[in-house]
């Protein structure tokens, strides 16, 4: 994840919070939830023209973007294109921030929204008219961009979680699809006994946003609020619990242990070295972007669970289009925006463009996605997504120091994968560090739920 480059100084009696998430981040920062801008701006005259500026990484927004131009003559966006958040476009906008020089609108991710209200980057849009907008939204992943009743960015896409597998493959070695965990490690050593070359997965080390969903899916709370407080329970027993189950299987020798997203990875998904995947629903284009040639071997099954019997998914992923700071025509930004991710023709010319599962209420009905794939041997596979889509925590939260946690875990994973430590003691250490984290931000802390 990108290091933040910039910091907002702000005194330790500025950082004294009252009852709620928002009130934690946003009276850090001397702002408030409550009150009323006295500065609010005023809509666009009719046929006064507007400019905006947005910046996002996210495929297929230009077509998006152009649609929008095409039919909205008064309002123009101007996209730029800038690195992914967490190679260096978090950085920019920062940067830009600072300077006074921030786009209108930008692409944030959920997990990156605390950290932005804490630097006082982000725009109240429920002074401009945003909880209107609610029902249009999964509700999940519309409260990810609320605080203290006060909505800070509009959903755009999250990652539901399943398993994505080599049909074929598991046919051949008569493997049926994981209902459970236990079951994947049995899989596990089954496949790599019928085929040295062979692993039902990779525990990617340099990927601690993967192991956060597998610990969100397994019943795990890292972070609350408890009165003016924030609680940090990284180490909790649900989250022991799934790296001990990877330690156990790397011990094994039953899983590969190399990095996602890298050629060796694109190279095994090819191959088959590698036979499934537990990952977001965007993982379809990274399959089937980088492994062509198994067309029609792949197939979906929903995630395996901790308690057979049971349905619960994670998040793996998702963003949002938030209004920063600065900008100059809030209104038109916020409606930009609203149309942006709700839009049947402008979801669908970014769901063909891989952004991940649909942030508007019934996104999904009647789009690109929503019919059989060839690639996934004519399966509906999406059906498997939609139904993880309902099934999860929605109580999950985020603190303004995650980019920081997500790099002690990364750290932590790639030492035991050499030897020094275990996934188990690295879950143990990152508790430690992200309380101190959030300890130098002049936060209160508590351990614990």
């Amino acid at each position: 994840m990108s290091r933040r480059t910039t910091h907002l100084r702000r005194s330790r009696g500025a950082l004294a919070v009252t009852l709620a998430t928002a009130s934690l981040l946003i009276s850090a920062c001397g702002g408030s939830t409550g009150s009323k801008d006295p500065a609010l701006q005023a809509p666009a005259k009719p046929g006064q023209k507007v400019d905006l500026r947005f910046w996002s990484w996210v495929p297929g927004v230009d077509k998006a973007v152009d649609k929008w131009n095409a039919t909205h003559p008064d309002i123009h966006v101007k996209l730029e294109k800038i690195p992914a958040g967490s190679s260096g476009g978090y950085a920019k906008m920062r940067a830009a921030l600072k300077s006074g020089n921030a786009p209108d609108l930008a692409q944030v991710e959920y997990q990156e929204i605390p950290s932005f209200l804490l630097e006082n980057g982000l725009v109240n849009l429920s002074q401009y008219g945003a909880d209107k907008d609610r029902s249009k939204f999964v509700d999940w992943q519309w409260q990810q961009g609320v605080f203290d009743k006060a909505v800070y960015a509009i959903p755009q896409a999250s990652g539901p979680m399943g398993l994505f597998y080599r049909a074929d493959l598991f046919k051949k070695w008569g493997i049926t699809p994981p209902a459970t965990w236990d079951e994947f490690a049995q899989a596990a050593q089954k496949i790599h006994s019928a085929d040295p070359k062979a692993y039902i997965s990779t525990f990617p080390a340099g990927n601690s946003a993967w192991f956060t969903a597998l610990a969100w899916q397994a019943g795990a709370k890292w972070f609350g609020v408890k009165g003016d407080t924030w609680s940090v329970n990284i180490d909790s027993p649900q989250t022991l619990k799934v790296a001990a189950f990877w330690d156990d299987l790397r011990s094994k020798k039953v899983i590969k242990t190399e990095p996602d997203f890298a050629n060796g990875w694109y190279k095994d998904l090819q191959s088959g070295a590698i036979t499934s995947w537990v990952s977001a629903q965007w993982g379809d284009a990274i399959i089937s972007g980088n492994a062509p040639q198994t067309s029609g071997k792949w197939a979906v099954a929903p995630m395996p669970q901790w308690t057979k019997g049971s349905n619960v998914s994670a998040n793996w992923g998702g963003s949002s289009t938030a209004v920063l700071k600065g900008a100059g025509h809030i209104p038109e930004a916020l409606k930009f925006a609203e149309w942006l991710n709700t839009d049947p023709t402008s979801v669908d010319l970014l769901l063909q463009g891989g952004y991940g599962w649909p942030a508007a209420a019934d996104g999904y009905k009647g789009s690109s996605l929503d019919k059989p794939s060839p690639f996934f041997g004519g399966q509906k596979y999406n059906e498997v997504f939609a139904e993880a889509d309902k099934s999860i925590d929605n109580s999950w939260k985020w603190i303004p120091t995650i980019d920081a946690t997500y790099q002690h875990l990364n750290d932590g994973f790639q030492a035991a994968l050499v030897g020094k430590g275990t996934f188990v003691s690295a879950v143990q250490q990152a508790q430690k560090q992200t309380v101190e984290d959030l300890k130098r931000k002049g936060l209160k802390v508590s351990t614990g739920q």
